[in-house]
């Protein structure tokens, strides 16, 4: 049986009753959306735990070109784990959106998006792909807009036109593969550049339209500005999802282009290498100047895309030797959802119970809060990469890619070596700001004393919501503590889709060089934290938030170039244009196409007023002769005139004419109408 349509009914099918059914009653869309999460989660965990069951490939005559979905270990473990995240994230609203209006609204959003990403990471082509892009970016809009505030309304202005305009530049980079004659297919693509069949000026073009389409939604550098924005202004249980499954839908497209379409190509792996480089660094800058727990996650997000979007660059440049950065970057995918679950949802438990997510006002508010210590103690340790916990893993083997590129650099005699040291040197510290970061999180929250409205108040979560915080950091434990048992395994499972490779020895992740590349990497964050932090961030016991205005991007930078600069600049361009062309007219009046000699008089009106109109002047012409010699009358000639009583009298009558016939046509409808009435 395949459950490939059953997955993606479900949710739709759950959308509609939510938003039907909840209109009323608020409360129970909760409930709906959530048995609509589990539905889709058994189904999607069947095929690993059922025989008979299987997500094979399908095809559904939809959308014209019909949409084709495929279901291999990769696309399998997604759909798993997508379908994980988003009912962890149900099972907090009903909590979370006790007060809160339009809930039908949001649950009916997130169905929505739940089809929507189960769409992206099961489609077996470029066409389903974007469709299903579509639906998530559109319907998680609703979730950035839900608070309705100005923040909200400014936050989803920007987040829907960052969705738009990628999704437009990425249909012109799908347009251009088929005006090439490309295939949608992703198993046929990959051949395009195998064997040269297509000019690579042209895929280079195609491929970097569709580069900032998906770029645009993961968050890479400079397209990061709406995360921020967003992550802040959306309900704590939708942050989560945007950033630890949504944005994986931008990161599997960049994944996908290079597995492809650009494979092991040398020039396209450096460029997306710079960009991961840069939003690794910056996106983790930014998180340690920053003041409000969400932001700080929001730039933490961006950073660890910068850290899978690492790998996806050297899995264009190792070539056959891309295993490791094959799976270091699925691994970090499946370790930054499960992370931001974590501390996102838990975000939200300091956002339900104080109202606020600025950092001076929360200094101790968990203190005295084990439970959620430990949650939050547990996705910190993750996402800072230190050993045992299932961030480690990942990255420990990019950081294994970065240097094993490095080393064919320099076997192969490349003239790269000293900048792949350069961006060893700051895959190390951007892991230490990571450190860095998130010990100012968790020691401002869980333990500083409280000061003002936290002091002597207990944090309150019900058993819902400390479901959703427990099962999601009890899983990371499992893969940072267990990897040759529970994470070498899915990764064997997930890897094929993107490469041919195997590793040839099982990978020693506790080794002393593995453990020194990530001491190195701690130390840096101890001492940024204790100098930087401590020392240079904080005031009278407080943090500052140092982010420089010029950083804003899109205030700085893309609202005035999209909204004042270039409507100018083609307004100016057009009135140019339809000047010239004015004045081009004049001119070839005056030069080349001037009339020449007396033009030749045309017989004004009809015939009849052309003879009366020149007897009349030529009776006009004897009286100034005769009678009125000495006081002769100007006129204007009578043809004129009389052309011109006849052109009123005809536009009259034409006038009449019409009106009669439309009184005419009124009538017989009323005639029509009045018949029918009585006969029936």
């Amino acid at each position: 049986m395949n459950l490939i349509p059953w997955i993606l009914l479900v949710p739709l099918g759950g959308a509609a009753c939510a938003a039907l059914c909840g209109r009323k009653y608020g409360k129970t869309a909760d409930y709906i959306a959530l048995a609509a999460e589990l539905a889709a989660l058994a189904l999607a965990a069947a095929p690993l735990l059922l025989a008979g069951c299987g997500l094979d490939a399908c095809e559904l005559g939809l959308v014209g070109c019909g949409l084709r979905f495929a279901g291999d270990g990769f696309r399998q473990l997604w759909a798993v784990l997508i379908c994980f995240a988003f009912t962890m994230s149900g099972l907090m609203c009903p909590e979370y959106l006790a007060h809160s209006h339009a809930r039908a609204r949001y649950q009916a959003a997130t169905l929505l998006a739940l089809a929507g990403t189960l769409g992206v990471f099961l489609s077996a082509d470029l066409f389903t792909f974007f469709v299903c892009f579509e639906l998530m970016s559109l319907s998680s809009w609703l979730w950035v807009l839900h608070e309705e505030t100005p923040g909200a309304k400014y936050a989803a202005g920007t987040y829907l036109g960052v969705a738009v305009l990628g999704g437009l530049v990425l249909l012109m980079g799908l347009f251009t593969l088929n005006l090439l004659g490309c295939p949608m297919d992703f198993l046929d693509i990959r051949f395009l550049w195998d064997y040269g069949a297509a000019p690579r000026g042209l895929l280079y073009l195609a491929g970097g339209l569709m580069l900032f389409g998906f770029a645009a939604k993961a968050g890479v550098f400079p397209l990061h500005f709406w995360m921020p924005l967003a992550y802040p202004a959306a309900p704590a249980p939708a942050s989560a999802l945007l950033s630890g499954v949504l944005s994986k839908c931008g990161v599997l497209g960049m994944l996908l282009l290079s597995a492809t379409l650009f494979r092991w190509d040398f020039r396209w792996g450096e460029v997306v290498l710079a960009l991961g480089v840069v939003t690794m660094l910056l996106g983790a800058v930014l998180a340690l100047c920053s003041v409000d727990l969400k932001r700080v996650l929001a730039y933490s997000s961006a950073s660890q895309i910068g850290f899978i979007t690492v790998g996806v660059g050297l899995m264009s440049l190792l070539g056959l030797e891309d295993v490791l950065a094959v799976r270091g970057t699925v691994l970090h995918m499946m370790n930054h959802t499960l992370i931001k679950l974590v501390l996102f949802l838990a975000a939200g438990v300091f956002a339900m119970n104080w109202g606020t997510l600025d950092l001076n006002k929360l200094r101790g508010a968990g203190r005295g809060n084990l439970p959620l210590m430990l949650v939050f103690l547990t996705g910190a340790y993750a996402v800072a990469g230190v050993p045992g916990g299932s961030g480690y893993l990942s990255k420990t083997m990019l950081h294994e890619a970065v240097v094993e590129y490095t080393e064919l650099a320099r076997e192969s005699g490349m003239h790269i070596v000293t900048q792949l040291k350069v961006v060893e040197w700051l895959f190390l510290i951007s892991g230490g700001l990571t450190l860095a970061y998130m010990l100012k999180l968790f020691i401002t929250l869980f333990l500083e004393r409280p000061e003002g409205k936290t002091t002597g108040k207990a944090l309150r979560m019900g058993p819902l919501t400390a479901a959703a915080l427990v099962i999601p950091s009890a899983v990371l434990w499992v893969l940072g503590l267990l990897p040759h048992q529970v994470t070498d395994p899915l990764l064997d499972m997930s890897q094929g889709m993107l490469t041919d490779a195997r590793l040839e020895h099982r990978l020693q992740y506790f080794s002393g060089t593995n453990l020194s590349g990530a001491c190195i990497s701690l130390a840096i964050g101890v001492l940024v934290y204790l100098v930087v932090v401590r020392k240079l961030l904080m005031r009278d016991g407080g943090h500052r938030n140092v982010v420089p205005a010029w950083c804003d991007l899109e205030r700085n930078v893309y609202r005035p170039v999209l909204l004042r600069l270039l409507p100018n600049l083609f307004g100016l361009l057009s009135r140019l244009v339809d000047c010239s062309l004015d004045g081009a007219i004049v001119l070839l009046r005056k030069t080349l196409l001037v009339s020449l000699g007396k033009p030749k008089r045309e017989v004004a009106g009809v015939k009849a007023t052309d003879t009366l109109g020149r007897f009349c002047d030529r009776v006009h012409w004897l009286l100034n002769h005769t009678v009125r010699r000495k006081n002769p009358k100007e006129h204007r000639s009578y043809v004129y005139t009389f052309a011109e009583k006849e052109r009123e009298a005809v536009a009259a009558g034409r006038l009449i004419t019409a009106s009669l016939s439309f009184g005419l046509l009124l009538a017989c409808v009323g005639l029509v109408a009045t018949l029918a009435y009585l006969l029936l």
